[in-house]
């Protein structure tokens, strides 16, 4: 937990060495939008304007939520086992968008309630599932440190094996409560304005997933000004791993993507912890979820696909690669102004 005393800003030199490169492109101003921003991001980030994001890895975080005993969930939380078992294996959702766009995909057990009998799920297991949070807090401050920590480290190994970008994604049964949990103290509204159907609750399961988190901020009264402390209170295994990979990213120097609300609300309470970490996030798209535009505003960001995604996993996030592929062709690759007889454009007061 020391390294994150020691996040360091981005490189602003890189940034605007790949605005200058944008800028001799023989197009108007600032015309390819939020991507030209995002490239200069990245460029930051790696301390080059010849950005790379040719190795890219999607890492899902998996975990357990005792909530799940309260009605919230259409299934059981067995399924997480069965799903992270299908990711691991490459036979899940993620894996198949994720072959298209030439990402690996990783699945990782940090708080699956049960033992997973495969052996290419990454066992990094911290707790047994999380505790039921309309009773009392989900994790001790032990359990959520070392989630957190998990991320970290995670983040550095995949560095060490030549990974350039990061694609954060989850599967934890019953995990869009905590997240709505989170949402509700982080953008100080009420829990019926962030909670959401999930994966597809009926209207009479949205009523009971909302009293769960309601009596989880009265048992737990969370406090937004102590987010290490709001994670352990009303978060979950795979949040707090998931809040890693992003405090990881700004420690070592890789651009990590925000995938949908669940991965939103750990990458806010990262920026809770320490606000440079946003200069290492990247958004990918605005949930379906309703806490979801509040919270990449929260950290200061703003998606460039708007699709109405729920799916999880990091799909969505995923889908941001293609999307950075076609701007980095056209950054690297199109005609400059001093290679032709076009004027460059003035830039707007």
């Amino acid at each position: 937990m020391n390294r994150i005393k020691n996040i360091t800003p981005a490189d602003k030199a890189a940034y605007q060495a790949a605005k200058s490169r944008w800028d001799s492109i023989a197009k108007p101003l600032g015309s390819f939008g939020l991507l030209e921003e995002m490239i200069q991001k990245i460029a930051a980030v790696q301390g080059t304007a010849d950005v790379d994001i040719s190795a890219r890895t999607a890492v899902v975080m998996c975990g357990d939520h005792g909530v799940v005993s309260e009605g919230v969930t259409q299934c059981g939380q067995e399924v997480t086992s069965e799903c992270a078992a299908a990711i691991a294996e490459g036979r899940s959702n993620i894996n198949a968008v994720a072959a298209a766009f030439n990402a690996e995909v990783i699945a990782v057990d940090v708080g699956i309630a049960a033992d997973v009998d495969c052996g290419r799920l990454i066992k990094r297991k911290v707790v047994y599932g999380t505790r039921n949070i309309t009773q009392g807090s989900a994790m001790t401050d032990e359990e959520t440190e070392a989630a957190i920590v998990t991320g970290m480290d995670m983040v550095e190994e995949l560095r060490e094996h030549g990974t350039k970008i990061i694609v954060t994604g989850e599967m934890g049964i019953g995990n869009t409560t905590p997240t709505a949990a989170l949402a509700s103290v982080l953008l100080d509204l009420p829990p019926q304005q962030v909670t959401g159907r999930g994966a597809g609750l009926s209207t009479e399961g949205l009523e009971r997933k909302i009293n769960a988190v309601k009596r989880a901020l009265e048992v737990n009264k969370p406090d937004k000004h102590k987010p290490l402390e709001l994670l352990q209170k009303l978060g979950g295994a795979e949040i707090a791993a998931m809040t890693g990979l992003f405090l990881g990213g700004a420690y070592y120097r890789v651009p990590v993507v925000i995938d949908g609300v669940i991965s939103a609300a750990a990458a806010a309470v990262a920026c809770g912890m320490t606000p440079l970490c946003r200069e290492y996030m990247l958004a990918s798209h605005c949930s379906g979820e309703p806490a979801g535009e509040g919270l990449l505003a929260f950290c200061g960001l703003t998606a460039p696909i708007n699709a109405g995604l729920r799916l999880g996993e990091g799909t969505g996030g995923v889908l941001l690669l293609p999307l950075l592929d076609g701007a980095l062709a056209l950054y690297r690759n199109s005609h400059r102004f001093d290679e032709t007889n076009i004027e460059r454009y003035a830039e707007l007061k």
